[in-house]
């Protein structure tokens, strides 16, 4: 059968790969532990799950505006009113859009901005699907690499040496998938600031931004696109701070004329986004906030429990997170004649030790591992254990 030639440039998932490997060790027997999850173990709270039932029992049933309920796309830009410490009510609605979660706000973004063989520059590691959702756009993707031992955060200097000609967009993440960094908001503005010299345009994926943990404090684009609302645009959700992966609601803070580029894309393929799940994030984005404060503690535990007994691993560098809830270290010092590269190391980690782990190369290093610590500590301590002996075996 002939398939188009920009879907089978995609690569396969890695995750997915990942998940089907281990699942049919399951299926024989072996007890399998996940660390390959990028979701919160918590569950969406009560209030929000209130709010569903709510919606269900009045019958709030039928299609909305493709863009978002009103209420929705108003409490939205109050919030990212807030997050850059503007006074609320002050960003347009009609500059919000609601997407089937933030992956979908960034599809949306990138066939409305890119034109065929404009260059997007990504700083990696970066998050799986951005290079695919690039191509999909006809656009190219221009790698920014970095190390761990940058704090695997990028610099003008990084983006001067690496930028293409082409370059039309610059997408960052803050805190990152997969390492978990941050950039302060001192290092943000330096880079958004050169992009804004070279009229790049800027996309700010900020999905993890109240999973930052202390001393690190938040940071966001949100100030700039107020300064330059043609040339940026911040994309949220509610899918990690909430515990709402599976509602898929996204957002986007974007230019009204892109917003509405971006409607008429939405419009011709998945229409509004689910009418129960709208009035589910109205009550997540206006009730207590408690829940992420709880997240947020345990986190951090969990980070620091990890880390403590991955740094002990014999030559591996792996630098502390500010945020997020993943741990990338660099371990091609213990590849061996057997396992030469990530994918390799995983399945002999899998095989031998029952636990699941998502390969560097699907992140843009081939020389590292994301470890997910979204799961209770005895477990995720458990299955560390297993990971060390199975890598430190001869």
């Amino acid at each position: 059968m002939r398939i188009a030639n920009k879907i089978r440039s995609i690569p396969a998932s890695a995750t997915l790969a990942v998940n089907a490997k281990a699942q049919e060790l399951a299926s024989q027997g072996k007890k399998i532990i996940s660390l390959a999850v990028g979701e919160p173990d918590f569950p969406t709270p009560e209030h929000i799950r209130q709010a569903a039932k709510d919606a269900l029992d009045q019958g709030f049933t039928r299609y909305t505006p493709v863009p978002g309920i009103p209420a929705l796309r108003q409490t939205v830009a109050d919030y990212f009113a807030g997050c850059a410490g503007l006074a609320s009510e002050s960003l347009p609605p009609e500059a919000v859009m609601i997407c089937n979660g933030g992956k979908h706000a960034l599809y949306n973004l990138l066939q409305a901005l890119l034109d065929p063989g404009d260059s997007v520059l990504i700083p990696a590691p970066y998050w799986v699907s951005y290079p695919p959702m690039v191509l999909l756009a006809e656009g190219k993707p221009a790698i920014i690499p970095s190390t761990p031992e940058q704090r695997f955060l990028i610099s003008t200097e990084d983006l001067e040496r690496h930028c293409p000609p082409n370059a039309r967009v610059l997408l960052l993440n803050s805190p990152s998938n997969p390492t978990g960094c941050h950039y302060s908001q001192d290092e943000l503005d330096s880079l958004i600031g050169w992009a804004m010299e070279r009229d790049i345009f800027v996309i700010s994926d900020e999905i993890y931004d109240q999973l930052v943990y202390a001393p690190a404090r938040p940071s966001t684009a949100v100030h700039w696109w107020v300064k330059f609302p043609d040339k940026v645009a911040v994309v949220n959700g509610l899918s990690k701070t909430m515990a709402m992966t599976g509602w898929r609601v996204g957002y986007v803070l974007a230019h009204p004329d892109l917003i509405k580029a971006m409607v008429r894309i939405q419009g011709q393929s998945t229409s509004n986004v689910c009418s129960i799940a709208q009035k589910a994030a109205l009550a997540a984005l206006t009730g207590p906030m408690d829940s992420i404060r709880e997240m947020q503690t345990a986190f951090v535990r969990r980070r620091d429990l990890a880390l403590d007994r991955i740094s002990s691993w014999p030559g591996v560098v792996c630098p502390k997170p500010d945020g997020a809830f993943y741990l990338f270290p660099r371990l091609d010092s213990l590849f061996t004649a057997d396992r030469t590269d990530s994918a390799s190391l995983c399945t002999h980690i899998l095989e031998k030790a029952g636990v699941a782990l998502v390969p560097g190369v699907a992140f843009g290093d081939d020389r590292c591992i994301r470890f997910s610590y979204a799961l209770d500590d005895q477990t995720l301590l458990t299955a560390l254990d297993l990971v060390q002996k199975a890598l430190l075996e001869k």
